[in-house]
């Protein structure tokens, strides 16, 4: 679903202007089991999305709700405008690459040093 589709309006017409707003904003709130697993595994691919907590902020929560039909779901992503809720790492990533490769890191490059280990 493109932002704006729900309530008839161009896509993108939500009070984002194109220019200052990410390529990418993942919406969750916290004690959200969902949402700390896609957040932990897009950090571990390496995804620089930014992330917007719902119960702090109004206007996130209002977008979650119009792309969910009214329900504030979380993990919700929006990319470039498409909203994917409840998705998973995969479908996420996948978006990421073919429409804002520049979220993720170079193609052959490392992930992050893990800081623990389990034994």
């Amino acid at each position: 679903m493109l932002l704006g589709e729900a309530s008839g309006t161009p896509a993108g017409s939500i009070a984002m202007e194109p220019a200052t707003s990410p390529d990418a904003i993942l919406y969750w709130r916290p004690g959200c089991g969902y949402c700390a697993a896609l957040r932990r595994r897009l950090r571990k691919a390496g995804a620089t999305i930014p992330e917007v907590n719902i119960w702090d902020d109004r206007t996130a929560a209002a977008v979650v709700r119009l792309v969910a039909h009214g329900n504030e779901t979380v993990p919700t992503v929006v990319i470039a405008g498409r909203a994917l809720v409840n998705p998973s790492a995969a479908t996420v990533l996948d978006t990421l690459r073919s429409v804002a490769p520049e979220l993720l890191p170079p193609p052959g490059t490392a992930p992050p040093p893990r800081r623990w280990r389990r034994r």
